[in-house]
């Protein structure tokens, strides 16, 4: 199979493999990769060039299912001719997937990019600057199974930058921290340390984060707007209205998604919860009781920690925020799934829309 045209994109003999492993009705399908999405329609990439799609109905009702359609950096099997708008027909198995609980009252997960190595968690060094933020955003990226990396823009702006790159060490144990400076080109030699030919990564941040400057950077060519943030708080605009991948001359390609003003967090488990707050998690070993909160038992060795200063409360206080936003999105996707599980019931085994009830037929 001739594949150069992805294989720039990160196709590689692992996906081959999987290819093959789900070939499962896929003998007249050729391999794709979504690079852009724009709602209704996706741009691909195929070992012809690059195309448009849209999702088969078929797929679109089980990603109703799921609660998951097609991202950017999916693989996926498409069929049509080069030239002509394709249809996607199937989704390969992720590797990885940086998701979030989706915006509204609905319980359901937000694929924000698939597939990706790693994910580089801009923050501005500027009023906006923000720590318990920058928590939520590795613990986004734990949970996937990416990796993360802080990536401390706009370093130019800060007096301290060393005490900067302490504190953020300090709430992401294990992490990277890179300083860099797009305005003034410091820090980009650090970078292109993870953008190795057929790794992906992703971009996430905050708006007005820099991270359209950072894309231009790499890029060496401005492929983004970009806008300055306000002076009073040092918040910006969106600049970047959808996600987008991008090769790089490096030889990865980059996920770009808009900027975020919240970031609500989707569970995947208590594995990202862990590894986000690692030294917590060390330390509850140590507690007398096995399901302590960390609030109010006596003999909890992570208050003990705080009152030592070994642990900063505020670090604690987030850690139980965030545990317990994702337990209460747990059982709210619990009920969620119940419910779609119920509606995709055999038709003949509902009850008909204005059936009878038994006391009416009784009356008749």
């Amino acid at each position: 199979m001739e594949n150069k045209g992805i294989e720039n994109y990160g196709w590689s003999a692992a996906w081959e493999k999987r290819w093959s492993e789900e070939q499962l009705g896929l003998e007249s399908k050729r391999p794709a990769r979504i690079i852009a999405d724009h709602g209704h329609m996706q741009r691909l990439i195929t070992a012809d060039g690059e195309c448009w799609g849209k999702v088969s109905g078929k797929l679109r009702h089980d990603s109703l299912e799921t609660g998951l359609a097609p991202a950017v950096g999916d693989w996926v099997a498409v069929a049509g001719e080069q030239g002509e708008e394709v249809i996607i027909h199937h989704v390969l198995s992720r590797q990885s997937r940086v998701s979030r609980q989706a915006a509204g009252p609905v319980t359901k997960e937000q694929l924000i990019a698939a597939n990706v190595d790693a994910l580089l968690i801009v923050a501005a060094l500027n009023h906006d600057f923000n720590l318990r933020r920058l928590e939520r955003y590795v613990l986004m990226a734990w949970n996937g199974g990416v990796r993360p990396v802080i990536v401390l823009s706009k370093s130019d702006l800060c007096d301290d930058v060393q005490g900067r790159i302490r504190e953020v060490e300090g709430i992401a144990p294990g992490v990277e921290v890179l300083a860099i400076s797009a305005i003034e080109g410091q820090g980009k030699e650090m970078l292109e340390t993870y953008l190795k030919p057929g790794a992906t990564v992703a971009l996430t941040g905050s708006s007005g984060s820099g991270k359209s400057t950072l894309v231009n950077w790499m890029m060496g060519k401005d492929v983004q707007i970009t806008q300055s943030v306000r002076e009073g708080d040092s918040r910006g605009r969106h600049t970047t209205t959808h996600r987008e991948m991008f090769v790089l001359p490096q030889g990865a390609v980059l996920i770009d998604t808009p900027g975020m003003r919240e970031l609500h967090l989707w569970d995947e488990g208590e594995e990202g919860l862990s590894q986000a707050f690692g030294e917590i998690e060390e330390l509850s070993g140590a507690c007398r009781f096995m399901d302590c909160s960390h609030t109010k038992e006596e003999g909890c060795a992570v208050k003990e920690a705080i009152a030592n200063g070994e642990l900063d409360e505020k670090r604690l206080n987030n850690f139980l925020k965030m545990q317990k936003e994702m337990q209460y999105q747990r059982r709210k996707e619990e009920v969620a799934s119940r419910k779609r599980t119920a509606s995709s019931k055999p038709v003949k085994t509902r009850k008909a829309k204005h059936a009878h009830r038994a006391k009416d037929w009784e009356q008749d």
